[in-house]
């Protein structure tokens, strides 16, 4: 199969490619980079994008455009060019970032990309989207895109520490459609049970996740609301901070609902155990963009073998990045906050998310980003 890849991806069906695919593109030019991709940016079905060498602070998000080149964005709105290469920089909460990305890309004609901020990136509550030289949309690389990438970063409640090569996004590669039907998720779940509910809502062809406000799952807790001015975060530091430096937990209040304070942050966690099976890749969407009054889940992958039980994973929650908007909002226990789409693989990953014991949130429960020591109370 790697052999194939590195000349021909038409020889493969369709679906999303695993680790071992990702490989053969590094080594067939397909990825690209200025320093050279490392075996550990490569996951079961992604690859961690690093930061490139120079940043710009810029007045403003921009919506990218065929029409216009990245550097006449720059020339219009940068404020200030931020210097990567030999030392680390603070990217400032509330400000707008443009950074260049070490990768590069050189699809054939049948393969696209699709990014996502990685879930430590989202559990600290830094948006990140991904942009193609010429590409009119946010994280997709179109198939046979051809060109450099750059990634939008704009923390918006702490400020972090970043240095080239500091890892915030990833990205997948996808031949054709790939998606389950109703009719296929259907079978899986019957095959594989996606979630551990006796009821589990399978419409539109997506897998409902729900909110817990039990605190069952969690020693008494529901989840964590971040702190407002606190310290930096160096994003490449693990097991380093303090919880209650940065966030104040949420205890369980019988079945209240929890009321969301307009523009705060929290994290809580699903009230299903979720499962991806070895043979398929998940990401989390929105339940009904037309809600509009908070957003969940700003770091959407989930890797195959994530809640998977012959990889460490039985009983893994998702962790929801949780934001209300202007207004205060209840969220109820139990309520639908977003939904699992499921795709197929073009092949099982030779190593599944957690099974080498360096993934960070398998068998997870309600649970921080890796930056943080463990919480105990």
């Amino acid at each position: 199969m790697k052999a194939a890849l590195k000349t021909d991806t038409a020889t493969l069906p369709n679906g999303i490619l695993p680790g071992q695919g990702i490989s053969a593109l590094v080594d067939a030019g397909v990825v690209a980079a200025h320093a050279p991709v490392g075996d550990d940016q490569i996951q079961p079905a992604s690859l961690d994008l690093r930061l490139g060498a120079r940043a710009w602070r810029v007045r403003a998000s921009f919506l990218p455009s065929a029409a216009k080149s990245i550097d006449a964005r720059l020339q219009e709105l940068a404020l200030h060019e931020v210097d990567l290469r030999d030392k680390a920089a603070v990217l400032e909460t509330g400000c707008v970032y443009l950074v260049e990305l070490e990768e590069s890309l050189k699809l054939p004609a049948d393969l696209a990309a699709a990014s996502n901020p990685k879930s430590s990136t989202g559990r600290l509550d830094v948006f990140t989207r991904v942009i193609g030289e010429r590409v009119s949309a946010f994280d997709a690389l179109p198939a046979g895109y051809e060109g450099p990438l750059y990634l939008e970063v704009s923390p918006r409640t702490f400020p972090i520490l970043v240095r080239r090569g500091s890892r915030l996004s990833q990205i997948r590669f996808r031949r054709g459609a790939a998606k389950l039907d109703g009719k296929a998720l259907a079978a899986l779940h019957a095959r594989d049970r996606l979630v551990d509910s006796e009821t589990a809502d399978l419409g539109d062809g997506a897998v409902a996740v729900s909110v817990d406000l039990s605190g069952r799952n969690a020693g008494g807790l529901v989840g964590f609301r971040a702190k407002r001015h606190t310290g930096l975060i160096d994003v490449d530091r693990r097991n380093n901070y303090d919880v209650l430096d940065f966030w104040e937990p949420l205890e369980a209040r019988g079945h209240a609902g929890l009321v969301l304070d307009p523009d705060a942050f929290y994290i809580l966690s699903s009230k299903e155990a979720v499962h991806v099976p070895p043979d398929h890749a998940a990401e989390m969407v929105p339940f009904d963009p037309l809600v509009g009054e908070f957003r969940v889940h700003y770091a959407g992958f989930f890797d195959p073998g994530f809640g998977h039980a012959a990889a460490g994973g039985q009983g893994a929650r998702a962790v929801l990045e949780v934001r209300s908007r202007e207004v205060p909002f209840i969220l109820e226990h139990g309520q639908i906050v977003g939904r699992l789409v499921y795709e197929r693989m073009t092949e099982r990953p030779t190593v599944l998310y957690g099974e080498t014991g360096s993934s960070n949130y398998q068998a997870q429960g309600l649970k921080l980003s890796k930056h943080f020591r463990p919480f105990s109370r």
